[in-house]
């Protein structure tokens, strides 16, 4: 896609213009018919959050954050924009989100897309600055990425993503932190009993070979009862058959070779390990043999955890091992792990749960002022207040009018106290303070006592 494609891409979605057409001339994002101006809608797929729900998302982040900070991990950041072949590389060239999804735009010769996923980045980080060669790591990442898919519940072209990635680390006990991780997570938000923990695994890659090649010889036999796309995949990418959702393809899979059939000695031990930490730590789960990926640097185990509460939309965390891919990217070859929670999808489940009631964060206090030299000491009581009560959310009235708008406003913002200053307090160097909630009459303090005051009236 073109540089110019890419933006009227994000452009074309503006909602009906009032006046004339725009015409060839006209400035991007201006009509000039009868003097109105164009009135301009969000892009399809990429969804404002409002104040009334950034208070859900960000007690969501801080349990993010505070969990993976009591396991010892460390954040890392990286863009939002990458290289288109990064993508292609790792997520696989036959794939819908390479085929189809990729916001893709041509940069003076280069190609480069924004992320549609955040382990590729963080590989190509970690390779880049070295911090990964002969070290264990165990990091945290979080942010937006895209998609050009179509719009759904729960599913947006911009969307965000909670990630863990751990490099360094190849048996069965990592993976085991990273599901009790998780398993902690949904502990803290109270629903773990309407979240299931879906395990399997994917072997080593020469036991993939050994299935792949018995399963495309059972989906030949029967090809002319799958789909097309069952057909193309069975070509190109024959595990992404098991994930089919049409329900006469798993029909025929019912009587499909399973992967474990291929599995060694070793092999089998390692899933029953993991397995028998995650039974010592109360962690329910079931093994879904249809549970793959499918790409050749994914081995042993894959995970993710589903709810029936949110419809089709199933699946809120997956995971798995990808030993495989640091190396394809150019780096050493290094063990690695992770997963990624979708947190819209997250969002929609903690609402439809009912498990947060986060609401817009009302003021504590509301700061009236009247009178020149009284407006412009409050804001040097404003700051003194805010210096000596820390967290304490203080609004400080500047819209002007007579005492009895700004109590409105007060009362309007929430606020259980409002501080007064007016020229009489001004004169005996008091400020007022009344109780908007239980409506008690005004008393006035010492300027200097104040923050104190709130302090012990707001229980800090």
């Amino acid at each position: 896609m073109s540089r110019g494609a890419f933006f009227c891409l994000f452009f074309h979605k503006a909602s009906r213009r009032t006046g004339r057409p725009k015409r060839a001339g006209d400035p991007p994002g201006t009509g000039r018919g009868e003097g109105m101006a164009v009135k301009f809608q969000s892009v399809a797929g990429m969804k404002d959050i409002l104040p009334e729900e950034t208070p859900l998302w960000q007690d969501l982040e801080k349990v993010l954050r505070e969990v993976v900070r009591s396991y010892g991990y460390a954040e890392i950041r990286m863009p939002a924009v990458e290289s288109t072949s990064l993508f292609v590389r790792s997520i696989g060239e036959v794939t819908d989100v390479v085929e189809k999804e990729m916001y893709t735009f041509d940069d003076n010769g280069d190609s480069l897309s924004l992320r549609p996923e955040g382990t590729a980045g963080c590989v190509r980080a970690c390779i880049e600055s070295g911090i990964i060669h002969n070290q264990e790591r165990r990091l945290w990442y979080m942010g937006p990425m895209f998609r050009h898919e179509r719009p759904q519940k729960g599913r947006y072209r911009q969307f965000h993503q909670f990630g863990v990635e751990v490099f360094g680390l190849a048996g069965p006990e990592i993976e085991a932190e990273l599901i009790l991780m998780i398993a902690r997570i949904w502990r803290i938000f109270g629903i773990s009993d309407r979240l299931t923990l879906e395990l399997n695994s994917l072997g080593t890659p020469e036991e993939r070979v050994a299935y792949r090649a018995s399963l495309v010889d059972y989906l030949r036999a029967h090809q002319d009862q799958l789909d097309d796309d069952s057909r193309r995949r069975m070509e190109t990418n024959p595990l992404r058959v098991l994930d089919s959702k049409d329900p006469g393809v798993q029909e025929v899979l019912s009587g499909a070779p399973v992967l474990s059939s291929c599995f060694g000695e070793e092999t089998r031990q390692r899933f029953e390990r993991l397995q028998q930490i995650l039974r010592d730590a109360g962690v329910p789960f079931k093994i879904n043999e249809r549970l793959v990926r499918g790409l050749d640097y994914y081995s042993h185990t894959v995970f993710e955890w589903v709810t029936d509460a949110l419809g089709a939309q199933s699946t809120v965390c997956g995971g798995g091992r990808y030993d495989g891919l640091v190396e394809q990217l150019g780096g050493h070859s290094t063990p690695a792990v992770g997963f990624a929670i979708g947190l819209e999808r997250m969002v929609l489940l903690l609402k439809t749960l009912e498990a947060c009631s986060a609401a817009p964060a009302a003021a504590d206090v509301y700061l009236c002022a009247m009178g020149d030299e009284a407006v412009r000491r409050s804001f040097i009581l404003g700051e003194q207040i805010r210096s000596e009560v820390p967290g304490i959310r203080l609004l400080t009235n500047c819209a002007g009018g007579a005492f009895r708008k700004q109590f409105r406003r007060a009362d309007q913002s929430g606020a259980a106290f409002a501080l007064i200053l007016g020229e009489s307090e001004l004169e005996q160097g008091m400020v007022g303070i009344k109780d908007l909630r239980q409506g008690t009459e005004q008393r006035n303090v010492p300027w200097g006592e104040a923050a104190a005051e709130l302090k012990n009236l707001l229980g800090v």
